[in-house]
């Protein structure tokens, strides 16, 4: 642990601080777009545009950093970053924070890119596991921490824009000045979407179904706080509450993955999170009960996102899973694309309840297709399947790759150890 630290703590502190600053944009703009009138369908393209960008940056990244390396690549996007936070107080039209959004969406995006070839690079086959949770943790704890920030002033004005702002330029400092010799970067040729679904139709199926879980989670979730007539504070608290489930019960659901069929699991963990859905949809008034949907519907899609690459990879031969990790993430990134503007709709129909309704949806049709496909595949065998990673859904492609990287070494490693025994 100590050795991951002293080779990447400033990449490590950086991404927590745009972490930080990626999460208050996020929240803040659906909390300001109801203090400017927007309705749940401007806003609900507002938050669409972000998952554009997303998928442009993963894959136009590459190319840059090949073009003119990790350094500029990390300090242009950083730096349009900040400025798009600024205008979104300047500007208060939907026009505008439709563009701003898909450009946060696509600078944050290939900045991960150009993070997580710098960790990988920074990291050994020894201490990659640790490199990997430590990543994620950090993801995962800025978010959550964004939240708190929120309360640091009034939303109708100009200081909640200016923090994440700041953030964002102050976490490029530690990153350029610290980071030594930036890594080679070398891209695979993807898999097709039409193979892909071939080895596993479960693993298709379900990232696009939960990317508009996670667009609904993620970019909605504000906007469903304002309908609803929450404070700012409980705005806050009710988003930060969803990854604190993500944290709490990604691992012991890991470490279930590793033991039974994931197909089971996935059926399982798919259904607790249609009653979460449900529970936040007829009993959300009350906020304790609101906070624990939340708990449980975050607890259960960032786990499944993992899930569904473990069981993917399950199928795949050791050399075809780099690949297919950008056909897993682009399916993912297309299910986010409509699952604001579907959310916003629904609310727009059935008021904010339409927000849990439209999760519930999309989990139950999860539940109904694991249960399909148990009927009609052969299980893949426990002892037969590869270790399980925690990954979160902000990530790119290359973490998936790194990710899958760790568990084939794990793999080996344990069947090294079982021989040697």
């Amino acid at each position: 642990m100590l050795q991951v630290l002293s080779s990447a703590w400033a990449l490590l502190l950086g991404m927590c601080l745009l972490m930080v600053g990626n999460g208050m944009q996020g929240t803040l703009l659906g909390i300001r777009g109801e203090i400017e009138g927007f309705s749940t369908f401007e806003m609900s393209v507002v938050m669409s545009a972000y998952f554009v960008g997303f998928l442009g940056g993963s894959r136009m990244a590459p190319g840059m950093i090949r073009r003119v390396g990790h350094v500029r690549v990390f300090a242009a996007l950083a730096s349009l970053i900040s400025a798009v936070m600024i205008i979104y107080p300047t500007l208060t039209e939907v026009w505008v924070w439709t563009l701003g959004r898909v450009l946060i969406g696509f600078c944050f995006s290939a900045v991960y890119v150009t993070a997580e070839s710098w960790l990988n690079n920074a990291a050994t086959n020894a201490n990659r596991g640790q490199a990997l949770s430590l990543y994620m943790i950090v993801q995962t704890a800025g978010i959550v921490l964004s939240q708190a920030l929120l309360l640091a002033a009034d939303p109708s004005g100009y200081v909640l824009f200016v923090i994440p702002s700041v953030l964002v330029s102050i976490a490029v400092t530690p990153i350029l000045l610290s980071i030594s010799p930036t890594p080679a970067f070398d891209t695979t040729k993807p898999m097709s979407l039409r193979g892909l679904y071939g080895f596993s139709p479960l693993g298709c199926v379900g990232m696009f179904l939960l990317g508009g879980v996670f667009s609904a989670q993620f970019g909605m979730a504000p906007v469903y706080g304002a309908k609803a007539g929450l404070s700012v504070a409980q705005i806050s608290t009710f988003v930060a509450t969803f990854f604190v489930g993500s944290m709490v019960l990604q691992y012991p659901i890991g470490w279930i993955s590793d033991r039974i069929d994931r197909r089971f699991l996935i059926l399982i963990v798919s259904a607790i999170g249609v009653a979460g859905s449900l529970l936040g949809m007829m009993l959300g008034s009350n906020f304790t009960l609101l906070l624990l949907s939340a708990f449980v519907v975050g607890g259960m899609s960032n786990p499944l996102y993992s899930l569904l690459i473990a069981h993917t990879n399950d199928f795949l031969e050791h050399e075809d899973m780099a690949a297919a990790s950008g056909g897993l993430i682009f399916i993912n990134g297309l299910g986010a694309i409509a699952g604001p503007l579907i959310t916003g709709y629904m609310m727009d129909v059935a008021g904010p309840g339409g927000f849990y309704l439209f999760t519930a949806v999309l989990f139950a049709a999860l539940v109904a297709y694991a249960g399909y496909r148990s009927t009609v595949a052969r299980p893949v065998p426990v002892d037969e399947t590869g270790a399980y990673v925690p990954v979160t859904p902000a990530s790119t492609s290359l973490a998936v790759e790194y990710a899958q990287e760790y568990a084939i070494e794990a793999e080996l490693e344990a069947e090294k150890a079982e021989n040697e025994s």
